[in-house]
């Protein structure tokens, strides 16, 4: 077992107050001045997240259908006035500084030179980024393109695109020819999607905003609510006002789900005191999930031998297969071997337990503390076997809740942002425009990442995001981008993955979702889903940061007539760009069942269902049922650390979104000036012979054959488990090996990555 406290260890850098508060207000007051936005920045936030208003670029949490009088948090405050900042990066800029020179800056530096303004050709021989026309960049881009084998290529997606350019990218890319549309879900939730449709039949969470309101239990798997999802402390606040009870499992201590004070109540903020957010907060190994559900599930069968009623027999025999070798599993397991790989007490697992026991009401809500292992995906269906042999899922207050990132992260796998085939109407699209999508499987972000390590890949087309700087073996891959023969980067402002190019590169600037997109027939509105399934209109009233700029539908539909021609009338992409509702009827017509009346219905106050077949207790599964699933091993991680060896976990701060940096402070941790540093517990900075400040590098115990290392990195004694240390994300990336990943998945295994911690 770990030697870390049950309370927040008072030696160790920790934020004194309480999540949300005046911190929370000053924060925001901070990004202000430092970003200078543009006039009306405050009306759009008067307007985020509201019916008929701009919907955050930020995280996906839904927006209630009675908002708040400001219905943003820190980070979504601080993203929108991120994009709307005075600073421009224009051509002026990129004459007076080479690519080779920008390599050098820092992520928040780049960042900082504001807004792109014009669209950009990589030249190199000056070894600049140089202005060019948009009918410049589609034609060569066209010509490219069409110069291309179609599977050489791959078409990203950040989690920003709204459904509408999702949409028409996935069916530019298919009428194009290949299915290697990886998103950023691939890094994150991808483990979600593959487990949670073997098991239950759906690939998305099954809860809605309803349920939180009648829960009595909440259940918390690796998810850091307060920088990852700030408005979900709103609901969760009220929930413990009625008397829901909340346990926490997290190696790390973080505020959000301790206290909190919320900002948008006076009495609160004035005199307290501060929510307690958790009943139980216990700092597990990483990847100890599977032990700790084991040792939960364990003492849930001993108390339905002593009293019954624990176990919803009718609901298993009824809707669920497989459930007697669960059982088996759980009944024998070791309290001893539960102990030694979740690192917790059997004390505090059986407490746990009693919790669910009395519960009538179970929600379990995760985060990438499950997904990002080796056997992330054995995590969440033994969290699925937790909720199904009470019977929680499938009615009101119940159900499994998977907290997303990116703002339609969830919504664009939804309408065809899929590098799977199977999971895409593809017999409907080829009826509905005329052609015949390609039916071989496609490329993940794993998979893109070997094609450019190995020379497969020619053309790379980025549809917002940093996909350079998010993908694992950073170190590996970064010179090889400049090898490709095309990598086009749409994006509203300047990152890492353009300055790693070499000739054929193009950055392509498009307007941000608060910004006004007028088209043809006048103003456009988009459209996304949030975590729960539910989709919102969107609409920008602010002045584009330049009249350069394109919108995203407007440089898809380009792009695509510039590669495709105009031959076949079913494509219709100049119809699209200059009326995003026919792009909506569109989408109605692909999946009439999800989007029914989906032009009438985006405005809806709190946004319209889309459906989830397993809330419904319909079963999309193989044999109809929901499935019992037995783990075949007691920790997700690849294998238990030997002597010396150290897992790293990395982590996002307060200070930041993604890959985006807003500053080095680390708020909610107590943590700041400084991004490359190295958290360990007081004992095993003891126990390795170092120091508090002493300057170290971590190297990859992952034997492959390549030697990862990450120097200039400052120890900082911190209250985490015995055995695993914490770096930020993404300079941690290039530890993380390109195979070391969920089995089922793929998706990188941040949460879970060997170690070794060398003195400099």
């Amino acid at each position: 077992m770990n030697d870390t406290p049950k309370t927040q260890d008072p030696g160790t850098p920790h934020y004194k107050n309480a999540t949300g508060g005046w911190g929370s207000l000053y924060s925001v007051m901070r990004q202000f001045l430092q970003d200078r936005p543009t006039p009306g920045a405050l009306m759009t936030l008067a307007r985020q997240n509201k019916p008929a208003g701009h919907m955050c670029t930020s995280c996906a949490w839904t927006k209630p259908p009675a908002p708040h009088p400001a219905e943003f948090c820190e980070n979504g405050a601080k993203a929108t006035l991120w994009e709307l900042t005075r600073d421009r990066c224009t051509p002026e800029f990129f004459a007076q500084h080479s690519v080779t020179e920008l390599r050098g800056w820092s992520d928040h530096a780049l960042e900082k030179t504001g807004r792109l303004t014009h669209p950009m050709r990589y030249d190199a021989a000056s070894d600049r980024y140089v202005p060019a026309s948009w009918d410049q960049a589609f034609a060569s881009i066209g010509a490219s393109l069409r110069a291309l084998d179609p599977r050489s290529t791959v078409f990203y997606t950040s989690g920003r695109a709204s459904l509408e350019t999702s949409y028409l990218w996935s069916l530019f890319a298919r009428a194009y020819g290949h299915n290697n549309l990886p998103d950023s879900s691939n890094m994150c939730h991808e483990t979600t999607s593959v487990a949670l449709k073997e098991v239950i039949g759906v690939s998305v969470g099954t809860c809605v905003w309803e349920d939180f309101k009648t829960c009595d239990v909440m259940l918390f798997f690796g998810q850091n609510t307060g920088s990852n999802s700030p408005r979900l402390l709103h609901p969760l606040q009220q929930a413990r006002k009625r008397g829901c009870k909340v346990v926490v499992f997290n190696p790390v201590r973080e505020k959000g789900l301790l206290e909190f004070v919320n900002p948008q109540n006076p009495a609160q903020m004035v005199a307290g005191p501060s929510t307690a957010m958790s009943d139980l907060y216990l700092q597990l190994n990483p990847g100890g999930d599977i032990a700790a559900m084991g040792g939960i599930a364990k003492h849930l069968f001993a108390l339905e031998d002593q009293r019954g009623g624990v176990v919803d027999r009718t609901f298993i025999e009824e809707h669920t297969a497989e459930f007697s070798g669960f059982e088996a599993w759980a009944r024998a397991l070791d309290w001893a071997e539960i102990e030694a790989f979740s690192g917790l007490s059997r004390q505090d697992l059986e407490a746990a337990a009693d919790i669910c026991a009395r519960s009538e009401r179970t929600i379990a809500l995760y985060g990438m503390g499950l997904t990002q292992h080796v056997h992330g995906s054995q995590s969440i269906g033994t969290l699925i076997n937790l909720l199904l042999m009470r019977g929680m899922i499938g009615r009101e207050g119940t159900g499994i809740c998977p907290v997303r990132g990116h703002s339609n992260v969830q919504g664009q796998r939804t309408v065809g942002i899929s590098e799977k085939p199977d999971l895409v109407p593809l017999d409907k699209l080829a009826e509905q425009f005329g052609f015949e999508p390609p039916r071989d499987e496609g490329w993940t972000t794993v998979s893109v990442a070997e094609a450019l390590l190995d020379g497969r890949m020619k053309g790379f087309l980025s549809l917002g995001g940093n996909f350079a700087r998010a993908i694992p073996d950073q170190g590996r891959l970064d010179p090889c981008w400049q090898n490709l023969a095309l990598n086009v980067q749409i994006a509203t402002k300047l990152n890492r993955s353009h300055v790693l190019v070499g000739d054929g590169a193009w950055l392509l600037p498009c307007l941000a979702r608060s910004e006004e997109d007028r088209q043809a027939t006048g103003r456009q509105t988009v459209t996304v889903e949030d975590s729960l399934s539910h989709i919102h209109g969107s609409v920008g009233r602010r002045t584009p940061a330049s009249p350069q700029l394109l919108s995203e539908p407007a440089i898809v539909t380009g792009l695509a007539k510039a590669t495709l021609g105009t031959a076949n009338p079913k494509l219709r992409w100049d119809a699209w760009c200059a009326d995003y509702s026919l792009i909506r009827d569109e989408i109605e017509k692909t999946y009439p069942d999800m989007f029914r009346r989906f032009n009438e219905r985006m405005f809806q106050a709190g946004g319209f269902y889309r459906g989830n077949s397993a809330r419904e207790r319909d079963w999309k599964t193989e044999n109809g049922k929901a499935i019992f699933t037995v783990p075949d091993r007691m920790t997700a991680l690849a294998e238990v650390p030997g002597a010396g060896v150290f897992t790293l976990m990395t982590l996002r701060s307060n200070g930041q979104f993604n890959t985006t940096i807003y500053d080095d402070n680390d708020r909610l941790r107590g943590l700041k000036g400084n991004r490359m540093i190295v958290l360990m517990s007081p004992g095993d900075v003891t126990r390795a012979g170092l120091a508090e400040g002493q300057m170290v590098t971590l190297v990859s115990d992952h034997d492959d054959g390549f030697e990862r290392r990450l120097g200039g990195l400052r120890i900082v004694p911190y209250d985490l488990p015995s055995g695993c240390v914490a770096a930020y994300y993404p300079e941690a990336n290039p530890l993380v090996p390109l195979d070391l990943h969920d089995k089922a998945s793929k998706t990188p295994a941040s949460k879970g990555v060997p170690v070794r911690v060398v003195a400099d």
